[in-house]
């Protein structure tokens, strides 16, 4: 359920339909699979301890695992802002789940 190679990013990052929000990027393109597939991007530059980079990552990954069926065959990346830094972790998830009902089936 994840996007592993560069390849796979590249593919998304290509052409691909974005919605934004202050601290997220959602990007989406269609694939051929029979599941959608999730890649995370999160910039050293914008945030800079590694602890709080995997917080986000499981704090993606665990609403992403939550919504999975509904979700359209397709790859995602979302890319974290530098804005992330003042954000509350619960006003984070509500956002990000705000965002993934725009690719509901």
């Amino acid at each position: 359920m994840k996007l592993l190679t560069n390849l796979h990013f590249k593919h998304v990052f290509n052409k691909s339909n974005k919605i934004k929000c202050q601290e997220l990027i959602i990007l989406k393109r269609n694939n051929k699979l029979s599941f959608p597939r999730l890649g995370i991007s999160i910039s050293r530059k914008n945030i800079q301890h590694a602890h709080k980079r995997n917080k986000i990552k499981r704090i993606i990954r665990e609403v992403f695992r939550l919504i999975q069926y509904e979700l359209t065959y397709s790859d995602f990346v979302v890319i974290v802002n530098l804005y992330f830094k003042h954000s509350n972790n619960i006003i984070f998830r509500r956002k990000l789940e705000n965002l993934w009902v725009r690719y509901y089936r």
